[in-house]
């Protein structure tokens, strides 16, 4: 995210599905004038962010537009709609419509809020999410797609898809460890994400390795600037 911010089209829509990419659309974009954005509403639906996008482009066909989502929202109904945005791509103005997709195979919202609120690990059997080729079943329907799995490979993958002829999914393979909450949190939060890794959760060690490597980033110059910037080399 913090790499797309100093790459937004200056008349580019945004959409974001609800979860821990709404956080990373909130913490690292800044939207200038002329820019429209949206979100889930209040009530935290899954599922908008692919749908919104479209409506954005028979609203405005001459527009780009990019929808940032989870794999949980794109599995759940995302996939169906990149079939809509095949069959009606062609009449659009701008062919820009990018879905990117923030696959960290977990229902990584609710397993922070399970961590950060009850002190509960994380619940496998309703949080692990499959790993799909949501670039290769793009590419399977005529639009473009590419899986991005360095950090280095991040710029080039945006780059790619705003230029590109037709619509895009980029299949962003983050990190589930880094936690999608605000740097700072309460005393309540961290006692209780430190009990869910007392309590064995799944993914204690790479929680462990982020929770030092923030603290560590704090305190260098830069503190937190750094901290959004590495953590943007996670994503």
């Amino acid at each position: 995210m913090h790499c797309l911010n100093g790459l937004l089209p200056d008349d580019v829509i945004l959409t974001a599905d609800s979860g821990s990419a709404a956080n990373w659309y909130a913490r690292h974009l800044r939207l200038r004038d002329g820019m429209r954005g949206s979100l889930s509403g209040t009530l935290a639906t899954m599922g908008p962010g692919v749908p919104y996008a479209i409506g954005a482009k028979f609203a405005h066909g001459d527009r780009p537009a990019i929808a940032l989502v989870g794999d949980g929202a794109m599995q759940m109904n995302g996939l169906a709609e990149l079939i809509t945005i095949q069959k009606y791509q062609q009449d659009w103005e701008d062919p820009r419509l990018i879905v990117a997709v923030f696959n960290n195979q977990d229902l990584n919202q609710v397993t922070w809020e399970m961590r950060a609120m009850n002190g509960a690990p994380q619940f496998l059997p309703s949080q692990s999410l499959p790993d799909v080729g949501y670039a290769d079943f793009a590419r399977s329907l005529g639009l473009g797609g590419v899986r991005v799995e360095k950090p280095e490979q991040v710029q080039d993958a945006w780059e790619t898809a705003l230029s590109a002829d037709r619509p895009y999914v980029l299949d962003f393979r983050t990190d589930p460890a880094v936690p999608p909450i605000p740097p700072h949190a309460s005393l309540d939060q961290i006692e209780a994400a430190a009990a869910s890794v007392l309590k064995g959760d799944s993914d204690r060690a790479a929680m462990v390795r982020q929770g030092v490597k923030s603290k560590v980033q704090e305190m260098l110059p830069g503190g937190g600037r750094r901290e959004n910037r590495d953590a943007d080399g996670e994503r």
